[in-house]
């Protein structure tokens, strides 16, 4: 077995994302020959090198006889350690593979008084995020078509497209929520994301990525603008594509009202786990990125 850090190469990016796909299909049981998604595929190789290329000591890839095995990619942001990526091949879990995958991304984060991450349904997952000192928040999905006659009402805070102009908005709810800005990360979200929507009034700021039918990560400083950010990111799902949000904790109860209310079927998602902070509010998290 070798554990070796990830390099910024098409090869390392593409195993990484064969273990991350196998493991996923893996997990939620779906068929290994399922066609993927190629815009999104494309999305995640990018965002593979991208995390290499910010947070070079977060990332390292497991071998065993010359073919990737497990993958781990952390990233720092501003004193905040999150963990983007961590799989195992079915064939090659529980054998100490995604302990030692853990113990090589969690050293990035030395010194980080905090840390996030979003969690799979997984019990094995569950365990070893509890034993690294994590507590483990229940989470939840909203996923299914959206029922438009809740939206007739559009609100009276004014909702617009944002740009790489609003960096600084973005990071100063970023560090208001979470402590930490998303930086560099923002870059790579305004590239290969649909939109971001921008709330920025006198009461308060947010906004919120879409694409396609995903809500990817919404953040404001009052419920009353994630509510008018949400609804305005779902109003723009395209007819006939499911809409969906991951990871809502309990601590959102704001972001599960509004997905019932325009039709949106609730399911458990994971944990997202969270140390040496409390889980920022409002705020849904963004898979990968957080």
């Amino acid at each position: 077995m070798i554990i070796r850090q990830l390099q910024d190469t098409p090869a390392d990016a593409l195993a990484a994302q064969r273990v991350a796909r196998a493991a996923f299909r893996g997990l939620c049981g779906l068929p290994a020959d399922q066609p993927d998604d190629h815009r999104g595929t494309v999305q995640q190789l990018a965002l593979t090198r991208h995390l290499v290329r910010c947070d070079a000591g977060g990332g390292w890839i497991a071998e065993q006889d010359g073919e990737a095995v497990g993958v781990a990619q952390s990233m720092r942001r501003e004193g905040l350690w999150l963990l983007a990526r961590y799989a195992v091949l079915p064939s090659a879990q529980g054998k100490g593979v995604g302990r030692l995958l853990l113990e090589r991304a969690g050293e990035y984060g030395r010194g980080c008084l905090r840390g996030m991450v979003c969690a799979p349904p997984s019990p094995a997952a569950a365990r070893r995020f509890r034993r690294a000192g994590f507590t483990l928040h229940p989470a939840m999905a909203l996923s299914g078509r959206v029922d438009r006659s809740g939206l007739l009402d559009p609100g009276d805070i004014p909702v617009h497209p944002g740009n790489p102009t609003h960096l600084h908005l973005l990071d100063s709810v970023d560090r208001s929520l979470r402590g930490a800005a998303h930086g560099v990360d923002h870059e790579y979200m305004l590239a290969h994301f649909e939109e971001v929507l921008i709330a920025d009034t006198l009461a308060g700021s947010g906004y919120c990525y879409r694409d396609g039918g995903e809500v990817r990560l919404l953040a404001a400083t009052s419920r009353r603008i994630a509510v008018r950010l949400l609804r305005e990111a779902l109003a723009r799902v395209p007819d006939g594509m499911e809409a969906r949000l991951e990871f809502v904790t309990a601590e959102q109860e704001w972001a599960v009202d509004v997905g019932l209310e325009l039709g949106l079927t609730l399911s458990n998602r994971g944990y997202l786990a969270l140390r040496g902070m409390r889980p920022p509010a409002p705020y849904l998290p963004s898979g990968m990125l957080l």
